[in-house]
């Protein structure tokens, strides 16, 4: 098999976390981090502690894989407050981009965030990830200010704040809100 993808998408699979995908996990988000931005140390104490920073806490970690089981894409969960989670450290390798593995990772990881009770869920991101705001827009993803404003000092870098739909995930998030 050929190390970069041909046209036509491979069929991905969605993988869970495993101890043995951290590395993965860190690679793929220091790669386009570095790519656009500079590591910073939020981002170092994450992706050197995804157990205790993401899992533990009650958070997940999904991985796209193609068929040879190389790893191609990562994304996390982690909880904020009660109910509310951050979409976070997302992102596909450079021969994966533009195959659909992204869009593939983000369903699931919202199918994901449901299924850990998230009643609200956010993402912060910068501008210049125009590919990612499109995807985030495609799949339901709204620009939000007020996120922006309680969640947006968490990143130097970050000057964009969405949340998942109007409002949440769930209707019963609407009551509380």
């Amino acid at each position: 098999m050929s190390d970069t993808l041909t046209a036509a998408p491979p069929a991905l699979e969605i993988l869970p976390y495993a101890p043995e995908r951290a590395s993965d996990f860190a690679r793929i988000n220091a790669e386009w981090i570095e790519e656009m931005f500079t590591l910073e140390d939020v981002d170092r104490e994450v992706l050197n502690d995804p157990e205790g920073k993401l899992i533990n806490p009650g958070g997940d970690i999904l991985f796209a894989a193609l068929p040879d089981n190389r790893i191609v894409g990562a994304g996390a969960l982690r909880p904020l407050s009660q109910g509310i989670f951050e979409l976070t450290k997302m992102g596909v390798t450079a021969e994966a981009r533009g195959h659909k593995a992204g869009e593939a990772l983000l369903a699931a990881l919202i199918a994901r965030a449901r299924e850990l009770g998230a009643t609200d869920l956010v993402l912060l991101t910068n501008s210049k990830c125009e590919a990612a705001i499109h995807l985030y827009e495609k799949l339901g993803f709204v620009h939000s200010t007020d996120v922006k404003s309680l969640f947006g000092s968490a990143y130097c870098r970050c000057d964009v704040a969405m949340r998942y739909g109007s409002d949440s995930l769930t209707p019963a998030a609407k009551a509380h809100a």
